[in-house]
């Protein structure tokens, strides 16, 4: 299950990615945030609909549920928003070097939240990627600057989603069906309100290519890979860790970098420019290494269970 849960993250969030680029880039979508409620909508609907048929469990609404699952909702929502919208504004190469920094957040957080102690090696592979990430940066001849922070909050929301995920998600209280459900329950209709004040769904109203077989088709793909995502982070930190989902996140990220040079349409190179990226790329792979290895170790008995 640690695999295989590892395994269907990592395809998930490749396939999201390309299909979210071509949606809001190539066909232009005027709103991430209709994007996103397309998405939780498409999560509620699917999650209510197997709960009703049996096929899966999660406990029925009652006012200690938002206590229990605070502040969930409120770091899903501003990862998925600022996610989709750092998608639309950056080429792929730059967004997943800047999603890079996921890595250290994570890292971070774990260190302050749940205690955990790191080896040299990870704390060096870690500077190689921010190292990368801000020679890249610095000759980004295609610099959004509005990019740059969303991604950047991108990469704090994951990582504190994901830290938080693996410490709400007693199967005794919600389970992993249950902290799906409700983050998205929670969070459709405020999102709904943010999105109807902004015009942001007037815009979609007068969108052009709803009749667009193909735009059409794959936005719904991109919905329905939202729910897949989302239940395939909450599956992988379920069955392994918050570092561990980053970790395969990394991995996907480097084929999403150099598949992004090639589409999309908006990568502009340059020598240090690229330089960066493979700075910054050799230092997410190492770290992947690292952690898995690291990960994997056979835990040393203490002294207690030594005793006869």
């Amino acid at each position: 299950p640690r695999l295989l849960s590892a395994f269907f993250y990592g395809t998930c969030s490749f396939l999201i990615v390309l299909v979210n680029k071509s949606v809001l880039t190539t066909y232009r979508f005027p709103s991430p945030m209709v994007l996103g409620i397309g998405q939780m909508a498409t999560t509620i609907l699917i999650l209510y609909v197997s709960k009703l048929n049996k096929i899966i469990h999660f406990p029925d609404f009652d006012k200690s549920i938002p206590v229990k699952l605070f502040p969930l909702p409120l770091l899903y929502v501003g990862n998925h928003i600022s996610g989709l919208t750092s998608t639309s504004k950056l080429s792929l190469p730059m967004f997943t070097v800047l999603r890079k920094f996921t890595i250290p957040f994570t890292l971070l957080l774990e260190i302050i939240i749940l205690g955990k102690q790191y080896s040299l090696g990870i704390i060096v592979s870690v500077f190689a990627i921010i190292l990368g990430a801000f020679i890249a940066a610095g000759s980004d001849l295609s610099f959004n600057l509005e990019g740059y922070i969303f991604v950047l909050l991108n990469d704090i929301f994951t990582a504190a989603n994901g830290v938080y995920t693996k410490q709400k998600m007693d199967p005794k209280e919600l389970g992993k069906y249950g902290v799906l459900f409700y983050n998205a329950y929670f969070m459709v209709i405020p999102t709904m309100i943010i999105s109807f004040s902004t015009g942001d769904l007037q815009q979609v109203t007068d969108f052009k290519h709803w009749t667009n077989f193909l735009f059409l088709f794959q936005f719904l793909l991109s919905c329905f890979l939202g729910f897949l995502l989302m239940y395939s982070t909450v599956l992988c930190s379920h069955y392994n860790s918050a570092l561990t989902t980053s970790v395969v996140g990394a991995i996907k990220n480097i084929s999403i970098a150099y598949i992004g040079m090639l589409v999309g349409g908006d990568y502009i190179f340059s020598i240090l420019n690229f330089i960066g990226l493979n700075i910054c790329m050799a230092g997410g792979l190492r770290y992947s290494f690292l952690t898995l290895r690291d990960y994997n170790k056979p835990k040393q008995p203490t002294t207690e269970e030594n005793m006869p």
